[in-house]
């Protein structure tokens, strides 16, 4: 039976992406915003639901490991295989304002979380945790995040205001879009859902580990929405909603995510998840990099990318 349902949850990512990528572009043609807008909200909250529902009840339940290693594998995992994938499919356009803005956004979020879970090294502490206050200060940047999406939205569409109100093509409907938007949503959410309970208890029941699954199957299971959605997107040549949504998730996810976490329950912190936080901001230095090179993540930068997320893979197995 698990075999069946895992392949339900697989159609129901499939299916549900497909629905959610056509929807939000749509949307964003009717609102008159930048696709890559749209990634960097609706989209990045909706592919980051997987990752916030886990850690906020890990929080809730004492599971502080859970919560901050499943944001920051999530992270490790969205920048190299999502990105590396997807711009294997199509290479993916990159916004002068990303370049400049979300990705440094990105690394700022990074450095700061690494500052946080650094107690010992940084202030001689006994150990390291990540406070409830420290949690507040997170969402207070979280809070900086929206705003800053909310005025870039504005300004798009003042500058479309002197541009014709022709209606897009095909007369698009907005209660269709958001019954696309929201079903797919919803589809992703639970196909997930699916896919990770099922891919864990067929695991376990050949031998694997608890640990073992943790590390990956839960960690790149959570991610799935994302990593759907993005080849989506770049199958459908909508790479700015393809890259939004990972720039985006991983903001969402150690601003929001691990705000709403700590915030709920401070977080002890383990002393090996020092180094995957150090990894976490080499790689988003390295897509910076990438992103600068004309502009775009190529093939080749893709395929890079992709190898680094399975030596890593191979790394925390025997690490652990």
């Amino acid at each position: 039976m698990s075999y069946v349902l895992l392949i339900v949850g697989f159609v129901l990512l499939m299916k549900g992406a497909d629905l959610f990528v056509e929807g939000s572009s749509n949307i964003a043609t009717l609102l008159k915003v930048p696709p890559i807008l749209i990634g960097l909200t609706i989209v990045a909250l909706g592919t980051s639901s997987p990752e916030a529902t886990v850690s906020i009840i890990a929080a809730l339940e004492g599971s502080s490991g859970v919560s901050l290693g499943n944001v920051i594998g999530s992270n490790i995992f969205n920048i190299t295989l999502v990105v590396g994938i997807t711009a294997m499919i199509h290479p993916l356009a990159v916004e002068t304002d990303t370049i400049r803005k979300e990705i440094p956004f990105t690394l700022l979020a990074s450095v700061a979380l690494y500052i946080m879970i650094s107690d010992v090294l940084l202030q001689g502490g006994g150990s390291n945790v990540i406070s409830r206050s420290e949690g507040i200060i997170l969402l207070l940047f979280f809070a900086v995040f929206l705003y800053y999406i909310f005025e870039m939205a504005r300004n798009s569409r003042e500058n479309d205001k002197t541009e014709a109100e022709a209606g897009p093509k095909g007369e698009v409907k907005w209660r269709k879009n958001l019954f696309f938007t929201i079903g797919g949503l919803v589809a992703i959410i639970f196909g997930g859902e699916m896919v990770v309970s099922n891919a864990t208890e067929i695991a376990l029941a050949i031998g694997m580990s608890e640990t073992l699954v943790g590390l990956t199957i839960v960690a790149v299971g959570t991610s799935l929405p994302e990593l759907i959605t993005s080849v989506t997107a770049a199958i459908k040549k909508e790479t700015q909603i393809a890259l939004g949504n990972i720039v985006g998730s991983n903001i969402f996810n150690i601003l929001l995510v691990i705000g709403s976490s700590a915030t709920i329950t401070p977080l002890a912190v383990d002393d090996k998840i020092s180094f995957d936080a150090i990894f976490m901001i080499i790689l988003t230095l390295i897509l910076l990099i990438f992103s600068r090179t004309k502009y775009k993540v190529s093939k080749i930068e893709g395929l890079i990318l992709a190898a680094v997320y399975v030596a890593y893979l191979v790394f925390i197995i025997f690490r652990n």
